[in-house]
């Protein structure tokens, strides 16, 4: 996948000449909404899913499709419930206040860069607990949660996108602000790029592991 150029937006600046807050592009403000909105739906639905299985332990919940995509494999673990409670529950805390964003951000809201910074340094720490939950998937459970998978597909995408609003180019001069100008741009030409090759890599991590089973269906 190649690089594509920056967006044409150029950052909001207070009258001493310093960012206020960056001009967010159109189509990443969509993106963050539609990050927010599909990742709170898919914890509310695992919420309501794990609801289920304690009210009837011999609930079987609706995304166990087969012994590898099997939801109730991996909500009966503790790598579920990590902090004492359900993940999912973290997840609609966390998406609403993204889906929030998203919706400031395609209303044209601007909102400082301190606050992108904040939910880019969020997203970072969910990123890190959606890797770990994809170890534990992978080679403690031994059994893939669909539902927790789409959380894992737009919380990666949702941190290039916030890190890239962040660290958006600001009109300045000098050597430090054109050394910062060109790592920001660097991360925000090739967000994408990074982004299919995390998909690619989870993709074969998931077709290795489960060799076994996938070859039988073939």
């Amino acid at each position: 996948m190649t690089a594509t150029a920056p967006d044409a937006v150029s950052s909001t600046a207070s009258p001493a000449g310093r960012t206020a807050e960056p001009a967010v592009p159109k189509p990443s403000a969509v993106w963050v909404l539609i990050a927010g909105v599909v990742g709170l739906v898919a914890a509310a639905t695992l919420t309501i899913e794990k609801i289920e299985l304690l009210i009837d332990p011999s609930y079987t919940p609706s995304c166990s499709l087969n012994p590898v995509l099997s939801c109730g494999s991996v909500m009966v673990t503790p790598q579920a419930a990590l902090f004492g409670f359900p993940n999912p529950l973290i997840g609609i805390a966390a998406f609403t206040v993204v889906t929030v964003t998203g919706v400031l951000a395609v209303a044209n809201v601007q909102l400082p860069r301190w606050y992108w910074s904040g939910l880019a340094v969020g997203t970072l720490l969910g990123t890190v607990f959606v890797h770990w939950l994809i170890f534990q998937s992978l080679y403690r459970i031994g059994a893939l949660c669909p539902y927790c998978m789409v959380v894992w597909a737009v919380t990666v995408p949702l941190l290039v996108v916030t890190a890239s609003i962040a660290l958006r180019p600001a009109p300045a001069s000098g050597e430090d602000a054109r050394a910062e100008n060109t790592v920001a741009r660097a991360v925000h030409q090739w967000r994408w790029s990074v982004t299919a090759l995390w998909f690619t890599s989870v993709f074969l991590l998931i077709l290795v592991r489960f060799w076994d089973y996938w070859s039988m269906l073939l």
